[in-house]
């Protein structure tokens, strides 16, 4: 008989054993309730609240500084990318190139360009930075999981969805450097660009080359434990968000950053956000794409990479004061699309997806 409170009154007495069963079970669907929900977005704002009181312990310097194990966890994250990464199975899907093109234009190409008509409104102002962190906003690949959990869960092309984020992926290893060198070595911020992709050469593509390397071994093990490995990965995020917004606030670049100011980015984005989707349903219409093809270029191809933003940044920006600032509108971009694209997958699906 299943235990259940009617049952349980229908035999008209509760033992002392049925009882403690009862209420382990109630606690068992409240706990797979709790971690059900997204812990990752609200562990992100509390990082960025304790680098504003307490900066000290991400300012440090050397072998075992949390700057310096967030640059060793970035390593690893690609490593395991790399082992879980099946080249044939990309391969498979590569034959659909109107849906790749339409993707990975969005990704590297439309994005950065609607960023850049706007760099001429922030251009020698105090707001400069932002401006860079929209920038580097625009020339991240698109999400990996998120968005081929979207198509499927909208009806579109999932093994579409899988090709163009991880080649989005990949290829933004590349690209995204490639990308920021044109406005890092010049204009109010000065990076040197050669070092940059030294340690690009070193900390992401070496590990990434021997992870795919070892996937005809491992790969099966490190597929298979992924959501295991997912919380590591977040916890390098966390850790390189945390290092980044400490140099920043300690540096006091945050100062002339009012409620409006953030407000006026917010809804920046989101206009950001709704152009380039409004561009996507422009070109799937002009490829004439069928309807699980456009639901697949609007997840895959409005979408930007936290992981990537996040632990390329503690490449491309390590130890340099700008960080945090910059990954501004990373995060708040990163909550927003969540929250959209949930909303789109829900409704695609009421409305029969692809199908």
């Amino acid at each position: 008989m299943p235990l259940t409170l009617k049952n349980l009154k229908k035999n008209g007495y509760f033992s002392i054993f049925e009882v403690f069963n009862f209420q382990t079970l109630y606690f068992q669907t409240l706990l797979r309730f709790i971690f059900r929900v997204d812990w990752f977005s609200p562990a992100l704002l509390l990082v960025i609240v304790l680098a504003k009181f307490f900066p000290w312990p991400g300012l440090g310097e050397g072998a075992f500084s949390l700057k310096s194990l967030a640059g060793y966890g970035i390593s690893l994250i690609f490593f395991l990318y790399g082992l879980r990464l099946s080249l044939p199975q990309i391969w498979s899907s590569v034959s659909n190139w109107r849906l790749h093109l339409v993707v990975q234009a969005t990704t590297f190409v439309i994005f950065p360009v609607i960023a850049i008509s706007f760099r001429g409104f922030f251009f020698e102002t105090e707001y400069y930075l932002l401006w860079l962190g929209i920038f580097y906003l625009s020339a991240l690949p698109s999400t990996v999981s998120s968005a081929v959990v979207m198509v499927s869960l909208a009806g579109g092309n999932v093994p579409g969805a899988i090709f163009n984020a991880t080649f989005s992926s990949i290829a933004g290893i590349l690209i995204t450097p490639m990308l920021m060198g044109i406005f890092l070595s010049s204009g109010q911020v000065s990076i040197e660009v050669l070092p940059v992709f030294t340690k690009l050469g070193y900390q992401i593509l070496l590990p990434l080359f021997a992870g795919i390397f070892l996937h005809r071994w491992l790969g099966e093990y490190a597929i298979k434990h992924r959501n295991t490995t997912r919380y590591f990965d977040q916890l390098v995020i966390l850790t390189v968000v945390y290092t980044s917004f400490c140099n920043s606030f300690y540096n006091e670049l945050f100062s002339g950053f009012t409620v409006i100011v953030i407000a006026k980015l917010i809804a920046g984005l989101l206009m950001f956000f709704t152009l380039v989707n409004v561009i996507i349903l422009m070109l799937v219409k002009q490829f004439k794409l069928p309807t699980s093809d456009m639901i697949t270029s609007l997840f895959c191809g409005s979408t930007k990479s936290l992981m990537h933003g996040s632990v390329m940044a503690g490449v491309l920006f390590s130890g340099v004061a700008v960080a945090g600032v910059i990954l501004l509108p990373v995060l708040i971009y990163h909550a927003m699309q969540l929250t959209i694209t949930g909303i789109m997958a829900q409704s695609f699906r009421r409305k029969g997806g692809g199908a």
